[in-house]
């Protein structure tokens, strides 16, 4: 069985299968916002997702981050961490990418057990 969370005629925000969580890219709601602002927003709507699916951050497997500027690196990592739960943290790339929104400095993807 697959579950389809917010699901839209182009996506669904989560997906579950097989004891597994997909999530979408999650972006921030504030596109003017400066890197912190914008990354503490994406990790809330990760934690609310992982939260529907009955998950959470510390069962998070893999996590790709999109930056619009590696420069904006050091300052992702430091609210990243803060966030991240000692020990738990999951295997993890980070890559420079054009995002869909110019004014978006990140997107994020996970995967998580469920």
């Amino acid at each position: 069985m697959i579950q389809r969370f917010d699901a839209g005629p182009r996506m669904s925000e989560m997906t579950i299968h097989n004891g597994v969580a997909y999530l979408a890219g999650q972006v921030p709601e504030d596109s003017g916002a400066d890197m912190a602002t914008q990354t503490r927003q994406v990790l809330a709507a990760i934690d609310d997702l992982l939260a529907q699916a009955g998950s959470d951050k510390t069962r998070i497997l893999r996590a790709q981050i999109f930056l619009a500027d590696l420069a904006d690196f050091a300052a992702m990592n430091e609210v990243w961490d803060a966030w991240v739960v000692a020990g738990e943290a999951p295997a993890r790339a980070t890559v420079q990418a054009a995002l869909a929104d110019p004014g978006w400095k990140l997107e994020i993807v996970v995967t998580a057990a469920v």
